[in-house]
């Protein structure tokens, strides 16, 4: 993953299917997820209460999309941050499943 300021890394840890934001090697958040079919299932964004309101959840969420998107995968947004900001920011839509957002919703045939 990248690093867009000299404190927080935000990278992939794959083998622990989560997202996670560090600052000098240390863990101060992460978002969590389940893959499945080359779908993300983000179920869970959580910063450590000394990091909160830092923008750092902003960033896991965005830098995971990205990376998502970026390797052409698809996103479930299960996670109450994860679609927030899905729907403020359009141009993420494009790689939510929708078909399974609306099963799980109650919109569509199960």
């Amino acid at each position: 993953m990248s690093e867009t300021s000299s404190e927080v890394v935000i990278r992939d840890d794959q083998a622990s299917h989560r997202y996670v934001a560090e600052i000098d090697g240390n863990r101060v958040g992460m978002a969590v997820y389940h893959l499945r079919d080359g779908r993300h299932f983000f179920v869970h964004t959580e910063v450590d209460a000394e990091h909160e309101r830092q923008g750092i959840g902003t960033r896991l969420v965005q830098e995971a999309l990205d990376d998502v998107r970026d390797r052409g995968g698809r996103v479930v947004p299960i996670c109450p941050l994860f679609a927030a900001y899905i729907k403020s920011h359009k141009e993420y839509d494009t790689i939510v499943d929708h078909e399974i957002m609306n099963r799980l919703e109650g919109k569509g045939p199960a």
